[in-house]
């Protein structure tokens, strides 16, 4: 990977809340010669599993298939995140966990400083044969360098070809061939009920298996902007996130990524990504560099048996419209608030939440046939579906080499929502500074995140990806930075010329 990616990362907690740093990757553009996005060689099975009740007497015919394709994910970062920076984890409850190795708990940042590497554990899964590996966010996030070790001893070098905080998938690749890919199954089959293994590297002991059977679908428990969660109660413990959870004739239904406890320890309540979801998530992610959603433009709330009285309805399904976005999408398809919708291109809808995933898989532009409760009275309305505004390419990580400078720093566009965090004016161009790890070169110049670099070594800056590129080159080491604050626009010299802490 391009050393000037591998240094603008968020330098986050690992297994820290997925999807609270948001750091912006300024990605490249693809060139002529590689615009075309690599095909991923998925092998899907989704024909029906037994269900006559019978018992199975062993599954180490399943287990001897599946388990050369669960690897372990090997991840080193540098000291974390203050508290003071660390992402608001009071809305998650305490008891759930997602786990990372033995470091701090879910929730209990260390404090960050000048200090020794940190070292994480987590699984990850192959899901075709020349080296796409699905995993959780919260496993790679932060990272300076990431590692697969197969089953067959050997250990690869991998990078991360993206992440999406809002479902903690998160996709790594490896240079190898001829691979032991999974079988994806289809996790929207599964029923409660059905016997599922999970399949990771808890402890670091070693790969371990798991029995347990699907307890519920479509848990909502960690916060997440999408959750759609499997729970089980096969047992999950540190070091199982990014593992496998598969049903029994040996596909992958889905990624395990947390635990509700109390002791910190298994439970018998776990929850998995269902695979339809992370496969979405993973298409996007190697084809765009980021996650494309649908978007309507509406507060949308349940409708819970009070409210489906005074809003004449007979039963209380369906997504309440609290508030419709001004020229969005609803309103220009005459949505309004107070209207229930009940379903989306046919498919009933059961609450806010399933909306809200059904409307994030819509392509934008496409035409959805919406029904409608107003006032008791059913009706149809046809709405160009948007895009999800602020969806930005994930951070790219790496092994950090010493190619370039302002290693540490994250920047970003320039847009709305960062002019208004930051009061920077509108007249202000360049690239918005959103982490800078406290142990850098950058940190001690006073670079600090909100500042907007205007120019680098002179040359002016128009944006995130533009200040990648005037970074690729490292020359002396030393870096002329004109930036903008809130005091008005100054020039600082970063030297990381005796820098040896942004060596990988």
């Amino acid at each position: 990977m391009n050393a000037a990616y591998k240094k603008l990362i968020p330098i986050a907690l690992a297994g820290g809340l997925a999807g609270a740093v948001t750091a912006v990757w300024a990605g490249p553009k693809p060139s002529k010669a590689n615009a075309e996005a690599p095909e991923l060689r998925l092998s899907v099975d989704e024909t029906p599993i037994a269900r006559d009740g019978r018992l199975v007497g062993s599954y180490s015919d399943v287990i001897r298939k599946v388990s050369p394709s669960v690897v372990r994910v090997n991840v080193t970062q540098k000291a974390k995140l203050a508290s003071a920076q660390m992402p608001d984890l009071s809305q998650v409850p305490p008891q759930l966990r997602r786990f990372f190795g033995e470091g701090a708990p879910f929730g209990m940042p260390e404090e960050s400083g000048r200090g020794p590497r940190q070292h994480g554990l987590g699984s990850g899964v192959i899901v075709t044969p020349d080296g796409y590996i699905l995993t959780n966010n919260h496993v790679v996030d932060g990272a300076d360098e990431v590692k697969v070790a197969l089953q067959d001893g050997r250990e690869l070098d991998a990078k991360v070809v993206g992440r999406d905080p809002k479902t903690d998938v998160a996709v790594l690749k490896v240079e190898a061939g001829e691979l032991p890919a999974i079988a994806l199954g289809d996790s929207e089959a599964i029923e409660v009920g059905d016997v599922v293994l999970a399949i990771g590297n808890p402890f670091g002991i070693g790969q371990t298996v798991t029995m347990g059977i699907v307890s519920a679908t479509g848990r909502a428990t960690l916060g997440l902007d999408y959750e759609d969660f499997i729970q089980t109660d096969a047992a999950i413990n540190p070091g199982n996130s990014g593992g496998a959870l598969v049903d029994a004739k040996g596909r992958l239904v889905g990624v395990n990524t947390a635990i509700l406890s109390r002791s910190g320890g298994n439970q018998g309540i776990g929850f998995a990504i269902p695979v339809v979801m992370a496969k979405d998530v993973m298409e996007s992610l190697v084809k765009d560099g980021k996650v494309t959603r649908g978007y309507l433009g509406v507060m949308i709330q349940d409708v819970n048996p009070a409210l489906a009285r005074k809003f004449g309805m007979k039963g209380a399904k369906g997504a309440l419209v609290g508030e419709v976005t001004p020229k969005g999408p609803a309103d220009k398809a005459g949505l309004e608030s107070g209207d229930v919708i009940t379903a989306l291109d046919g498919k009933d809808i059961r609450d806010s939440r399933h909306l809200k995933l059904t409307v994030a898989k819509a392509d934008p532009g496409q035409t959805a046939n919406l029904k409608v409760l107003r006032d008791g009275k059913e009706m149809s309305l046809k709405v160009k579906v948007g895009e999800l505004p602020g969806e930005a390419k994930a951070p790219a990580v790496g092994k950090v080499e010493d190619e370039g400078t302002l290693n540490g720093v994250g920047v970003a566009d320039l847009d709305d929502k960062h002019r208004r965090q930051f009061r920077i004016p509108e007249k202000i161009e360049g690239a918005v500074v959103t982490e800078v790890a406290p142990d850098s070169a950058a940190a001690e110049a006073g670079l600090q995140p909100g500042d907007v670099i205007l120019e680098i070594n002179r040359k002016a800056v128009a944006g995130a990806e533009e200040a990648v590129k005037l970074t690729e080159k490292g020359g002396d080491r030393t870096t002329l930075l004109r930036i903008w604050s809130r005091g008005g626009s100054r020039y600082v010299v970063v030297d990381e010329s005796r820098d040896n802490n942004s060596q990988g």
